[in-house]
Formats: C-alpha cells, structure tokens, sequence
C-alpha cells in the first residue's frame, strides 16, 4: 500500500516532467522526498496538499515564486 508521500511524489513527477522534461523531473526527484518527509513528519497526511506543496517548493528552488516579476498581475 502507498503513502501519502509515495502518491505526492508521484503526481508531482509527472506534473513536474509535463512542465520540463524526465530529466528534470529525476533530478528534483530527491529533493521534493526529502522536502515531503519533512511535512509528513510535521504533520501533513492528505497526498493531495502534499502535492501542492512539493511543486511549490520546486518551483521555489528554481527562483520563479514571485508571480509578479513573472509576469502575472492576476487581472
């Protein structure tokens, strides 16, 4: 049976790999588990937030979370 970990890492893969490329969805591959352990940890147990917050996170590390500078005024 799967966690609710395993489930998130999964969909946020293949959203991930939709957005870039296998590649890229491999290489952050290790770092959004690590991220989603620590939520679990904390607390966190619905696979569908955890998603959420792992491509969050992603997108944090690649520098583009200020959604003004890129672009989007929400008008």
């Amino acid at each position: 049976m799967q966690t609710a970990v395993d489930i998130a890492i999964q969909r946020i893969l293949k959203t991930y790999s939709l957005m870039w490329n296998d590649e890229k969805a491999e290489e952050a591959g290790a770092r959004v588990t690590d991220y989603l352990k620590t939520l679990f940890a904390g607390g966190e147990t619905d696979h569908e937030r955890l998603a959420v917050c792992g491509l969050v996170y992603l997108r944090e590390q690649e520098g583009r979370s200020d959604p003004v500078q890129q672009g989007y005024s929400g008008l």
